[in-house]
């Protein structure tokens, strides 16, 4: 069962992921050290203004959901934690380096296109190209029975849609695109089929030929008595 967490929770669960792999020396982190990370200003979308008892609060919550745990083997007297948000023995979340990092990447900025999300995750993992990341959003929408991710309707001017986690509820203002399903195919380029159109569209073929033809036509004639004028003044 996959589980719902608030905005805020997401932003703790990303900050985890992304300095487990950017940072690991420094992992796992204190109180202090997740909302500097939680409030960043760069990397970050919407930017935050978290208090450390807001984290302390939301922390406390990730713990009683199992979601994140005290190391109990740190040598400080100031607690640090580590997430069991995924890839870990206690849940069921098992994910590749490339499908960990844009999940990441969509837990701290939110919706994103595959453009965005190959820029974004440069410190996280390497994809070759675009389509290599829209074949890893297509196994994070089917990934073990789990739909993780949707592909919202492209926005009005936009060559690429976005693409948004499901471990939130989504806002309302969100579209979804209801013709992308299970996003087996990562892609935004559509397959020709048949349609109504397509007897109209022979049809109009057709008159364009036929009115070509007759503009032809009409060229030829006046061509034709532009010629005889000509020849009436050399006439004269």
């Amino acid at each position: 069962m996959m589980i719902t967490l608030s905005q805020e929770q997401c932003r703790v669960i990303g900050v985890m992921l992304e300095k487990e792999t950017t940072t690991p020396e420094q992992y796992p982190l204190s109180l202090n050290g997740i909302t500097t990370g939680c409030n960043q200003k760069s990397n970050r979308e919407p930017v935050m203004s978290l208090t450390e008892s807001d984290v302390q609060n939301i922390v406390d919550e990730l713990v009683h959901m199992n979601q994140l745990m005290v190391d109990t083997k740190a040598s400080t007297r100031v607690n640090k934690y580590f997430h069991r948000f995924c890839d870990t023995e206690f849940g069921n979340l098992k994910f590749t380096p490339q499908q960990r990092a844009i999940i990441c990447v969509l837990l701290l900025r939110g919706p994103q296109t595959p453009g965005e999300l190959r820029t974004r995750t440069n410190r996280l993992a390497d994809f070759s190209d675009v389509s290599e990341v829209e074949a890893t959003l297509a196994q994070l929408a089917e990934l073990n029975g789990q739909c993780l991710i949707k592909k919202l309707a492209r926005e009005p001017g936009k060559r690429e849609s976005r693409y948004i986690h499901l471990l939130t509820e989504i806002s309302d203002d969100y579209n979804i695109d209801t013709n992308f399903e299970n996003v087996l195919t990562a892609t935004d380029v559509d397959t020709p089929t048949e349609t109504p159109e397509t007897g109209t569209s022979a049809t109009s073929h057709d008159q364009l030929n036929q009115r070509v033809t007759e503009l032809e036509q009409q060229v030829a004639l006046l061509t034709e008595k532009l010629t005889r004028l000509n020849t009436l003044n050399d006439t004269y």
